[in-house]
């Protein structure tokens, strides 16, 4: 063994700060096998020519590259092969790289939701400005009575998206302008998505503009949501302002992030015009 420079299957994998399950995957992707495998004790052995091999590896893997690239460019060892190889993997680290961007901002805004929903003051009515932002909306006739009864609704609106939509936190329900003034506060006719700025939806998506709304946060769902309906709308009649939409009721903490009820956080925005 020593004649021929050859090393056992661990002192190559210390070598090169790999595992030994590594170098096994390699061989069984026919990468890299060993220069001479032991037919008694199975034991794999590797020469010191192999090392150069195992290191384009290394440094392709580092780069992202999968083993079948990897094992087409080892097949055809070329200048213009391995450049192409790595233009292309260029392309998708940057594609890569703005995936793994948008889910930062997502985890941001998710982190922000909860924040909100943790250190608001609730059942306490507030009159303020909301920026900007984008819905998709679907009218339905609702009767809430679980977060289940919104996983049809969820999953139309999800329907025909070449890209999974995350809904976490971000799915609302209205009533319309007409049923508010008319106090039926129980019946939802419309299910909406609040988009991020990074969203895409293919189909319709409705873009408001600043909003002045009174809104209030409770504990507690959906099913809960009809005695502060009629607290904004006694707080609208007595401040003599009048409705302005649909109201917009989202679901900050529910089911989907702690089974504890007692900690369910929703809010209600009713955009109103001060006269």
């Amino acid at each position: 063994m020593e004649n021929k420079k050859l090393f056992q299957i661990g002192d190559v994998a210390k070598m090169f700060h790999i595992s030994v399950g590594s170098l096994r995957h390699y061989e069984q992707a026919g990468l890299l096998k060993p220069e001479y495998t032991d037919p008694e004790t199975g034991y794999r052995y590797y020469s010191v020519r192999q090392f150069e091999v195992l290191n384009t590896i290394r440094y392709l893997r580092v780069l992202d590259m999968p083993l079948g690239q990897i094992g087409e460019f080892l097949g055809n060892r070329d200048i213009d092969v391995i450049e192409d190889k790595l233009l292309n993997q260029k392309k998708l680290i940057k594609k890569k790289r703005r995936e793994l961007e948008t889910i930062e901002r997502k985890i941001d805004h998710r982190l922000q939701h909860l924040r909100d929903a943790r250190t608001s003051e609730l059942n306490v009515i507030h009159l303020k400005k909301f920026p900007p932002y984008r819905t998709v909306w679907m009218k339905d006739s609702l009767r809430l009575k679980s977060y289940l009864d919104l996983e049809y609704a969820i999953r139309r609106l999800e329907e025909n998206q070449r890209e999974s939509l995350v809904f976490l936190g971000k799915v609302g329900v209205g009533i319309s302008k007409d049923n508010l003034l008319a106090g039926k506060f129980g019946e939802y006719d419309q299910v909406f998505l609040l988009l991020d700025d990074e969203d895409s939806y293919e189909g319709k998506v409705e873009q408001h503009q600043e909003e002045l709304c009174v809104s209030i946060y409770f504990c507690g769902s959906h099913s809960e949501a009809e005695i502060y309906y009629h607290k904004l709308m006694k707080y609208i009649d007595e401040h003599k302002m009048q409705v302005a939409g649909s109201s917009k009721e989202i679901t900050m903490i529910d089911n989907g992030i702690t089974d504890d009820p007692d900690k369910f956080v929703t809010e209600i925005r009713i955009p109103v015009i001060e006269i």
